[in-house]
């Protein structure tokens, strides 16, 4: 099957014309979509610092590494996926694109079901063996928990905005993040303050905007025209496909792994 059209104005074509403006286009969204990722625990680190005390401070700050830790295999999933689908993509192989993309957010889910149940259950225990201090342990854990649990949608967002940027779009989830963060300041704010929630309020509030950016991203390919459109009854694990996503992305989930491991250790 071969594209015909082209299924959003958001696209960009890398194969023709000239290059270099195009990388700079699309590569700015892309280093402001990954600094705005990281904001998000900061944002969570500076609201209870500054209203609920130095415990809720350290605690929220004690989990950083250790959730990177578990989460970068996965994130280095999403680019096996990136590159598999700009690939068939950029062959013209409408099909294959269809697959990857059916691919990639089955496996989102499946591992962001997965590592809920991993977060929740073994957050204290690996806090213990970091070496937490026991004033901040619960809080640590507490935060941990809410924020695994919301590992799917998590999951979802940065799955399905690699398979739109691996079609040249970069500005739509750039903007979802933007918005995203905007709400995660706000509900910072007003579970602390006015709610007094503490530390689960900002890992709820953290949750609950990365969820808006997840839907966001799922309505963009639900509405999509091309062959990225997602149809949930096709929703299958194609095996080549999916070994392609591996052999790209486990390599790049594990050296992200190494560089948090030597955090966690210090």
């Amino acid at each position: 099957m071969r594209r015909k059209v082209k299924s959003s104005s958001y696209e960009m074509d890398m194969c023709h014309g000239p290059i270099f403006s195009k990388v700079i286009v699309f590569a700015l969204p892309l280093m402001l979509s990954g600094v705005l990722q990281l904001l998000f625990n900061a944002a969570d680190i500076i609201v209870v610092g500054q209203y609920v005390g130095s415990t809720a401070l350290a605690a929220v700050g004690a989990t950083g590494s250790l959730t990177n830790l578990l989460l970068n295999l996965l994130m280095g999933l999403s680019v096996g996926s990136n590159v598999v689908v700009a690939r068939f993509y950029g062959a013209r192989d409408d099909e294959k694109v269809s697959q990857a993309v059916h691919t990639s957010i089955l496996i989102s889910v499946i591992c962001g079901v997965v590592m809920v149940f991993i977060g929740v259950f073994l957050a204290e225990p690996l806090l213990i063996m970091m070496g937490t201090p026991e004033n901040v342990l619960d809080g640590a854990a507490q935060y941990m928990r809410i924020y695994f649990a919301g590992v799917p949608v998590i999951m979802l967002y940065n799955f399905g905005s690699a398979v739109l940027r691996a079609v040249g779009d970069t500005k739509r989830p750039m903007y979802f993040l933007i918005l995203a963060g905007v709400a995660n300041v706000v509900m910072n704010l007003i579970f602390v303050i006015v709610f007094h929630m503490g530390v689960a309020g900002v890992a709820l509030a953290t949750v609950i905007s990365q969820g808006i950016a997840a839907v966001l991203v799922l309505i963009c390919l639900l509405r999509a025209n091309g062959s990225i459109r997602l149809y949930f009854h096709r929703l299958k694990l194609h095996k080549e496909v999916l070994i392609e996503m591996v052999k790209v992305g486990l390599p790049a989930g594990l050296q992200g792994m190494l560089f948090n491991v030597s955090n966690v250790l210090i």
